[in-house]
């Protein structure tokens, strides 16, 4: 190999080099709001009797605010406040003689989500967050119709009819738990927009 062949292989290495260095990642700091319904339920365990509760999803809204830091290159954090409705509706459906009859109960909470934010791509990026979120309850709503709360009056409902979840509050006001979510952001001049669905 000549002189010149080593010279041309040097400079063509360095030039490839000093390329891949001159998209270095630099930090960056967002703000923005989110917002979009919710859907919840709650489990009950069964009564001693062995009597059990349906419910089924309530489909509410949360909406609030986030301030995300990109520390480095596919990787941050995002730190929220955010208004949720959550709660659940009776389902009353798989009782013959039971139909007619509505329940729910409502709860808002204000939440704090803490989330490791982990991206991949470039204007169009997958996303995947996760962490913890403690959660303070606001207030709560419990909604019967008429036909169910004269039935509970008359007082015949039987050992079979589970009333416990009825004219009662939520035990606590601390509410803690792990939340996570997959997304896609799509980042344009006018600002950055992500689609997200967390559990």
């Amino acid at each position: 190999m000549t002189g010149k062949s080593i010279l041309i292989l040097l400079f063509i290495c360095f030039f490839i080099s000093v390329k891949g260095q001159d998209k270095k990642f630099e930090p960056e700091w967002n703000v923005g709001i989110g917002f979009g319904p919710t859907f919840s339920t709650i489990d009950f365990e069964k009564t001693k009797g062995g009597a059990s509760l349906s419910t089924k999803n309530i489909q509410q809204f949360a909406g609030g605010l986030a301030l995300r830091y990109l520390s480095e290159k596919n990787l941050g954090f995002i730190v929220e406040l955010n208004y949720s409705q959550q709660g659940w509706e009776q389902d009353f459906s798989k009782e013959l003689d039971q139909s007619q009859y509505a329940h729910s109960h409502k709860l808002s909470y204000l939440e704090l989500p803490v989330l490791t934010h982990i991206y991949f791509g470039r204007k169009v990026r997958f996303v995947f967050n996760l962490g913890p979120k403690l959660s303070y309850l606001i207030s709560e709503s419990e909604e019967m119709n008429k036909e169910l709360s004269d039935f509970i009056s008359s007082g015949n409902m039987g050992t079979g009819f589970v009333t416990h979840q009825y004219y009662r509050n939520a035990d606590r006001k601390i509410d803690y738990g792990l939340m996570g979510g997959l997304g896609l952001e799509l980042r344009t001049g006018i600002g950055h927009f992500m689609l997200e669905g967390r559990y």
